[in-house]
């Protein structure tokens, strides 16, 4: 069962823990929206390994308050409050799409994080020589397009894509969700029921509340991150699909470049999409980031 934790501020951090006491602790930061719910077949590659995964709601999502006008950096400062309060000294830090950048935040600024895995993360918003709207799909280039005119604007879009994930059953969410997605992701989700009722879930509790979350996140991913990429010194494990349009192909070749080389270990694969990355690979991207963490 999820509890919470009160941070300095007063909010509240909604998060779980997992597997063994003694496991070697991976912080998980999920997509948006969404909420701590595990990604399935992640769930069984963990418990395989002896992992003990600390899995957050981001703020505004679920059980976790609002930290309006928040930076992506400001993740770090949350993680380090929960990790102190859990007594965990090391951990690596998994993030995908849009708790992607919140995990290269930990990997500059965490202390004790020694090894962080990227799975389809957004690029900054700057980057140079990126087009960062190319490739999306289009009711996603639509909200990061009311963004830009500001939170008012960005409700009007979201509100009521999130009234009908809460009013409608599982199944209605799951077509029109996939519908969204490449064939191969479709396919992933269709023929996964686990799996896409884990991802109806995960947004349907993350959303329960508000959209605030949904929001934040928007809004962070087009403002400064605070800090740099040039600040991370630990391994970095970087996943990104060819086929996703959800954070287009670029996004992935962009920080393939940009991230620091010495650590980076890159994994652009162009036969797979958003949600399909994840089948079949979870145990290498598992195995990988644990021969990080020992290195």
């Amino acid at each position: 069962m999820a509890r919470t934790f009160t941070l300095i501020d007063g909010r509240s951090l909604e998060y779980l823990v997992s597997g063994p006491d003694d496991g070697f602790a991976l912080v998980w930061l999920h997509g948006t929206p969404s909420c701590y719910l595990q990604v399935p077949c992640l769930a069984t590659a963990y418990e395989k390994r002896g992992i003990k995964v600390i899995t957050v709601s981001r703020p505004g999502y679920s059980g976790s308050t609002r930290n309006k006008g928040r930076r992506v950096v400001d993740a770090v400062a949350d993680i380090q409050a929960l990790l102190v309060h859990l007594g965990v000294k090391k951990c690596c830090v998994g993030g995908w799409s849009g708790g992607g950048a919140d995990a290269l935040a930990c990997a500059a600024r965490l202390q004790g994080c020694v090894a962080v895995l990227c799975v389809a993360a957004f690029a900054p918003y700057d980057a140079e020589g990126l087009d960062w709207l190319a490739g999306k799909e289009e009711a996603s280039i639509k909200g990061f397009q009311a963004a830009m005119e500001g939170e008012e604007e960005l409700l009007k879009h979201i509100g009521p894509a999130r009234l009908g994930m809460l009013n409608s059953d599982a199944a209605t969410v799951v077509d029109g969700l996939s519908n969204s997605f490449p064939q191969l992701d479709k396919e992933a989700m269709l023929g996964n029921k686990e799996l896409s009722l884990n991802l109806v879930e995960s947004m349907r509790q993350g959303l329960k509340d508000s959209c605030d979350g949904w929001v934040d996140d928007n809004m962070a991913m087009l403002a400064p991150w605070g800090f740099d990429l040039h600040e991370i010194k630990v391994p970095i494990s970087l996943y990104q699909g060819g086929v996703d349009n959800t954070v287009p192909f670029a996004h992935g070749e962009w920080f393939a470049t940009h991230l620091p080389q010495e650590k980076l270990k890159k994994h652009l694969l162009r036969d797979q999409g958003h949600i399909s990355i994840f089948l079949g690979q979870e145990e290498e991207i598992m195995d990988e980031l644990l021969e990080m963490v020992e290195s």
